[in-house]
């Protein structure tokens, strides 16, 4: 059997009638001559399901934000009668420079990177985004504006104990967001897992639950990774009681852990969306005092890794909890917390 690549044609990619070339081609069997139809047939079924184990080695989300880069770099060549497929390195840096007016260097290497996908998935071996002229262009982006990440602020230990003893409703959806909110910050999960959660995936032990995440942002192939969440300190706290306040009141003992609920009080069916994750931080951060634009789902993540911090937790500590595998990756989360921990200032005698 011989597998050859399948190409798209250029006015495919440019169009959009088919997947924008982000995603690995799907391969096309093609069989030598006198080979019988069952055979034929056995080959191209193979094939199909090669082709979605090939897709499946790309993020969904990574493929979707690819597709909508390429989509927004032809529309804009189609402005300037420029050629999209393929491109120059000219009209590459023009389109960076563009926009740099509204996004960030990020964005723009990840338009670049949908760009180059395109190119290569319609068989230029050479993309426009590899040349001097386009490196040099975002390397001055990036040092006129600064590649500093805009993160959000991290829920600070105060501000949770007071939202969940002081700003949460009297009713089952207020037992909800204190599970939703304590479970979050003591398991430093990023809104993604949240939701992910199933009651499958926790166990209930002797020093408090451990929840199985089966897949994560950290963990792309499914490796999963067990989160221990002890007791809490506080009842009111207490991320494991609240937890199984929670699936008792709503009567919860498969599926979703974290579901809607309507304003009559009747719990949903369905798992909450991601964004409920965010929106839901942003009413309670707004309720004590705080600016909701700083806040996001994140927040209880950052939250989690700031406070371990300023506790003196290590690193490596703070990282099995996380579930980070970098050291720098989880620096951007606890750097304000260690600002005051072992600070040279301090021994300055000022």
């Amino acid at each position: 059997m011989i597998l050859a690549t399948e190409k798209r044609t250029v006015s495919e990619l440019e169009e959009g009638t088919v997947s924008t070339g982000m995603e690995l081609m799907k391969v096309a069997a093609r069989p030598p001559g006198g080979l019988d139809e069952s055979l034929s047939a056995e080959l191209a079924a193979l094939d199909e399901e090669l082709a979605d184990t090939l897709a499946a080695s790309v993020a969904p989300s990574t493929t979707k934000a690819y597709d909508h880069a390429w989509r927004g770099f032809v529309s804009w060549c189609d402005v300037y009668d420029f050629s999209s497929l393929p491109a120059t390195p000219q009209t590459v840096a023009r389109y960076l420079k563009a926009l740099a007016e509204t996004h960030k260097p990020a964005t723009l290497t990840q338009h670049c990177s949908a760009i180059a996908g395109a190119h290569k998935a319609a068989g230029y071996a050479e993309p426009p985004t590899r040349s001097l002229l386009v490196h040099k262009t975002l390397t001055g982006i990036r040092r006129q504006q600064g590649i500093a990440p805009d993160a959000k602020a991290p829920l600070t230990v105060a501000d949770l104990r007071t939202i969940v003893t002081e700003h949460l409703p009297d009713c089952i959806k207020g037992q909800r967001d204190r599970a939703l909110l304590l479970v979050g910050f003591a398991g430093a999960f990023g809104r993604s897992e949240l939701v992910g959660i199933d009651v499958e995936h926790v166990e209930f032990v002797a020093e408090g639950m451990v929840i199985n995440l089966l897949r994560s942002k950290t963990d792309q192939e499914g490796a999963g990774r067990k989160v221990g969440i002890p007791f809490g300190h506080s009842l009111d706290t207490c991320p494991v009681g609240a937890l199984t306040a929670w699936l008792e009141a709503a009567h919860i003992d498969n599926g979703p852990v974290f579901r809607a609920v309507d304003r009559y009080g009747k719990v949903g069916t369905e798992r909450l969306a991601n964004r409920s994750v965010a929106l839901l931080v942003k009413h309670y951060v707004e309720a004590i005092g705080r600016d909701p634009r700083a806040f996001a789902g994140h927040s209880l993540r950052a939250g989690h890794a700031t406070a371990a911090a300023l506790a003196g937790v290590e690193e490596r500590d703070i990282m099995r909890q996380t579930g980070h595998r970098s050291t720098a990756m989880l620096r951007r989360y606890i750097r304000d917390g260690s600002l005051f921990r072992s600070n040279s200032a301090a021994a300055l005698g000022l």
